[in-house]
């Protein structure tokens, strides 16, 4: 797939806009006994969706940042994703506001086998925050050159355009999950 590399970071820029300000706004007035309720036994808790989300945050965001840095290329006007990037964002997204391929996550970015922190809304709205400006500085960079490993291999490397579109897709895929659960609540 070839897009215009500044249609894709307005692409994710609004995601991300949009994932902030739903959780600066609508997640705040909920209690820590709330953040924490499970709709069911088996299902994640808002703050678990959150502390997912910022484990691969603390992942992605440092190696993005010091890739973006330490570019010496300079943007392109076309983004081509590889296959594989393209089908691990792809199979990210959610289709009309649902997830409809349910996925298992990795034990050590599965927030249930151990302690949420208290401050998981406000470190995940930091790094929110973050990827805005990671987003800014890669409107700077080559989207095509530059390649980030990915969480379960080192030697797997996809291009940081594709990074940025998993990354996003993903967030905005456990978005719908905890707006599904506020609604339950």
């Amino acid at each position: 797939m070839k897009i215009k590399s500044e249609i894709l970071l307005g692409e994710i820029q609004k995601i991300t806009e949009n994932i902030l300000h739903f959780a600066e706004h609508e997640m705040k007035e909920l209690s820590d006994e709330k953040l924490n309720q499970k709709p069911a036994e088996d299902k994640w808790s808002i703050a678990e969706c959150m502390e997912h989300l910022n484990r691969y945050g603390d992942y992605y965001i440092p190696l993005i940042n010091e890739k973006i840095n330490k570019s010496k290329t300079s943007a392109k006007e076309i983004f081509t994703t590889g296959w594989l990037g393209n089908k691990a964002a792809q199979d990210m997204l959610p289709k009309d506001g649902i997830i409809k391929n349910q996925m298992k996550t990795f034990k050590n970015m599965n927030p249930s086998f151990s302690e949420v922190n208290t401050n998981v809304l406000e470190e995940f709205t930091r790094q929110q925050k973050e990827i805005l400006t990671i987003i800014e500085k890669a409107k700077t960079v080559d989207l095509n050159k530059n390649k980030i490993p990915i969480t379960i291999s080192r030697f797997i490397r996809f291009k940081l355009g594709d990074i940025l579109r998993f990354l996003i897709f993903h967030n905005d895929r456990h978005f719908v999950q905890i707006k599904n659960v506020k609604k339950a609540l």
